[in-house]
């Protein structure tokens, strides 16, 4: 009895997603992107490069 029950909600799900494929719902997650990874060079023993920043104001609104 058990079985059938899973059978019968597998098949309303079924014809779910197929009735919502019709209006551009896709029900399926989509893979997350794999991360990238850079490499940098080691720089030895010359100085890094000092970098200046200067962040905006904020606004209070």
């Amino acid at each position: 009895m058990q079985a059938l029950i899973e059978m019968i909600v597998g098949w309303v799900g079924l014809l779910a997603a197929a009735a919502l494929a019709q209006f551009g719902l896709v029900v399926d997650t989509p893979d997350k992107p794999e991360r990238e990874i850079h490499r940098v060079r080691d720089c030895g023993d010359a100085p890094a490069a000092e970098v200046v920043a200067a962040a905006r104001p904020r606004r209070e609104c």
